[in-house]
């Protein structure tokens, strides 16, 4: 090439400008702060062997029939690798060990102990040496399969090197579920805590702005820290680990309707689904005045999350309080009863001591009832029997609701006192609509499988048992009735399956 042709080409480059570098779309559901909760990490229960060897096949991942040896020397499938670890690990602290063990002789002299959820290895495994995806891995990458004992650069481990002793799929595996267990069960002794501030450096910006950008990240939870321990970047490191979680293993919103009863695992708080939201009960009191132990469906913490809070229930149901304006009030379900006067109280055989005190903003959620006067009879209600007729009412201040189906009696008022009355005294009361169940209440009739829920006085019917079973509802506390007693309620939405969220 002659000079005048070298000198026209280094012009044209000095003065054409280089394509800008493409900024990579940061998913606005990343959070550096919180990638992924402490009940999703901790949740080895999350998947059997079967379904990490269903997870590989559907991935067409190279693991899916890909056997080798354990960390401990057993012939096993990837799949029963990453499930051992998971589930059949050992905790061999304080115990004395020949120097070559086999797993034998962990399970005899070891406690047994789980680790993490099957998912985070999963995850690891792509995230570190694309082994989900990959179709023909190298078997160095194999060999090293969740980056587990060497360093980002680090190009060989020969025998003589520290990092040996954990080379190979089993050992990588292995080594890596009880690291993180260790992250967050022992996380005073890691760089990373919980609930502390860090400068973290990005080798990998996404913006493509600089490779010396750092991000102060606050990590919300052990699992988010444990993850930062075993990788101290955000960008790629952490951020392929939400990406590759949110795209293996979506996430699905169970909705709830109103009246269900729900409480986190391993949590002591109980709420009540009302409006969409989740109504705290500020005492044990509060909530087993409507509902009963074992309609609690028990839930994991992101599921409740999925619900804004709303007005905690502070009262038990008939609890009489005082609001600082010094009136005092019946608490009947959703509506607060004013007393026409203390002589009134006193006359229907109330004591103060029984007041409790409520702020305005307490009583808010509460509308306001009927007064209660000197005439009022049966203020908290009662179970009245006609002695002509032999039918039941729930009579409560001039009114009878007449009770239509003795499954009424032994559920909703099991154990209540039962008056008697003639006709010529129950005549003096109002006949209204008879009583129904309280929303929450699972209910089926004998002559047909569909199962419904009660919510806001209607029926709503599960499309079918699988979703009765996956959202968290028992099957003992279904209740039966006739096909005439239900036939009194609306019909409702159907509950659905839980959904995939986007």
């Amino acid at each position: 090439m002659n000079t005048k042709k070298i000198i026209t080409l280094f012009l044209f480059l000095l003065i054409t400008p280089f394509p800008a570098l493409a900024q990579v779309e940061v998913d606005p559901q990343f959070n550096p702060n919180q990638i992924i909760t402490d009940d999703e990490f901790y949740d080895y229960n999350s998947m059997s062997t079967q379904d990490i060897q269903g997870f590989l096949q559907k991935e067409n991942s190279y693991l899916a029939n890909y056997i080798t040896t354990n960390a401990y020397g057993t012939t096993e499938s990837a799949a029963e690798i990453i499930y051992d670890a998971t589930h059949n690990n050992y905790d061999c602290y304080g115990v004395t060990l020949s120097d070559n063990p086999t797993e034998a002789e962990r399970k005899l002299k070891c406690k047994n102990i789980t680790t993490v959820n099957p998912k985070l290895l999963l995850v690891l495994l792509q995230k570190e040496e694309s082994l989900i995806e990959d179709p023909s891995p190298s078997q160095t990458h194999l060999d090293w399969a969740t980056g587990y004992g060497i360093f980002d650069g680090m190009l060989t481990c020969t025998p003589y090197d520290k990092c040996y002793k954990y080379k190979g799929f089993g050992k990588q595996v292995n080594s890596s579920a009880l690291q993180f267990l260790a992250y967050v069960n022992e996380q005073d002794r890691y760089t990373y805590k919980a609930g502390q501030t860090y400068t973290i450096t990005n080798t990998a910006d996404p913006y493509c702005t600089t490779s010396n950008q750092t991000m102060t990240v606050t990590p919300a939870n052990k699992a988010t820290a444990a993850l930062y321990n075993y990788t101290p970047h955000v960008f790629n490191g952490n951020y392929n680990v939400f990406k590759l979680w949110k795209r293996y293993f979506p996430k699905t919103i169970k909705n709830y309707p109103d009246g269900t009863v729900l409480q986190a695992k391993g949590d002591a708080g109980i709420y009540l689904i009302e409006g969409g939201k989740k109504r705290p009960f500020s005492s044990f009191s509060a909530f087993s005045s409507r509902f009963k132990p074992d309609q609690i469906v028990t839930v994991s913490t992101s599921d409740l999350d999925n619900y804004p809070p709303g007005d905690a229930i502070r009262f038990s149901n008939y609890s009489l309080v005082q609001t600082p304006d010094k009136k005092i009030y019946l608490l009947v379900d959703k509506e607060k009863r004013p007393f026409a006067s203390m002589d009134v109280f006193r006359r229907i055989g109330f004591n103060t001591e029984e007041i409790e005190t409520a702020s305005v903003a307490d009583l808010n959620i509460y509308s306001v009832g009927k007064t209660i006067t000197a005439t009022s009879t049966y203020v908290t209600g009662a179970l009245v029997q006609d002695t002509k007729t032999g039918g039941v009412f729930y009579v409560v201040d001039g009114t009878k609701a007449p009770i239509t189906d003795k499954i009424i009696l032994t559920t909703k008022f099991k154990g209540k006192k039962i008056t008697k009355a003639t006709t010529k005294v129950l005549d003096k009361y109002t006949k209204v609509s008879p009583v129904m169940f309280d929303d929450g209440t699972l209910v089926k009739t004998d002559s047909f499988p569909t199962i419904y829920l009660i919510s806001n006085g209607k029926k709503r019917p599960f499309t079918d048992e699988a979703t009765f079973t996956s959202l968290g509802y028992n099957m003992k506390n279904v209740i039966s009735v006739s096909s005439k007693f239900l036939y009194n309620y609306q019909q409702g939405d159907p509950i659905l399956p839980a959904q995939i969220a986007q």
